[in-house]
């Protein structure tokens, strides 16, 4: 087995917030409300677009100083319309956290820390989101008490990472407490992804059907650098759908150092 070291952190993002005080919750031309505010579909394209245009950009920059052209799918960025509006929903809610729990949030990721691990460049809307929700993470992870850890939360984290590839999948209960050695990354994850469904709760979230359920975009810091995944903690049910029994939280994860061995 090989040593890995894993430094996991939950992640979330909203800016350019759609206030629709009475209007009813299934519009079908809203991507979600949380209370509220909302965005509109066309709010999440805009910003699907614009790190798409970016990504694009920037990949055409390099391939030209070689004489190379790139393929079509070559411009093409991972991020997906889900990606946006769970950077969206998320840190509207952990906004909420924050202000009700009178934390405070220092100003200290920029995008540009965080642009090679999104493979997007940092003027884009979408990785200066990530650097708002990224501080805002920090304050939740260091502020809140840590959860007590269980099989679940461990399990929820470690799948989250496997599907990435960041560590290998398949791993028993006993080797994946083994290499996530104390857990405690897992205990300050599980704290944030409880804290933001019980805010969701609070602020009765509704989603767009055509979106699957809204996660916490969350990254890992493994060998080869940042790895970028979602650990869901709300479900849709239907159209804009209204919220009010959320499954139980998902971990999330925190920004600690775990040391650990994969096959």
């Amino acid at each position: 087995m090989r040593a890995r070291r894993l430094i996991a952190a939950a992640s979330v993002a909203a800016l350019g917030l759609l206030s629709l005080a009475a209007c009813g919750k299934s519009a079908p031309d809203v991507a979600a409300y949380v209370g509220d505010t909302a965005w509109s579909l066309e709010r999440v394209d805009e910003i699907y677009d614009d790190a798409q245009a970016k990504y694009g950009e920037a990949v055409r920059q390099e391939a030209g100083q070689t004489g190379a052209t790139p393929a079509p799918e070559q411009l093409r960025s991972t991020v997906t319309r889900q990606d946006v509006l769970n950077l969206l929903v998320s840190m509207e809610l952990g906004k909420r956290v924050v202000a009700a729990k009178n934390l405070q949030v220092p100003d200290q990721i920029s995008p540009e820390q965080l642009q090679q691990g999104l493979r997007v460049p940092a003027t884009a809307e979408y990785t200066r989101l990530w650097g708002e929700w990224v501080d805002i993470l920090q304050a939740l992870n260091q502020q809140l008490p840590p959860a007590d850890l269980n099989d679940d939360a461990i399990m929820a984290v470690y799948q989250a990472i496997a599907k990435t590839g960041a560590i290998d999948s398949g791993l028993s209960m006993d080797q994946v407490r083994q290499a996530f050695g104390d857990g405690g990354f897992v205990r300050a994850a599980s704290a944030v992804s409880a804290a933001l469904e019980e805010e969701s709760e609070r602020a009765d979230i509704s989603v767009n059907p055509q979106f699957r359920e809204v996660g916490v975009p969350s990254f890992v810091n493994g060998p080869q650098g940042l790895v970028f995944y979602s650990l869901p903690y709300i479900d849709r049910s239907g159209p804009v759908t209204d919220i009010s029994t959320p499954e139980p939280p998902a971990a999330t994860a925190s920004e600690e150092a775990v040391d650990g061995t994969e096959s």
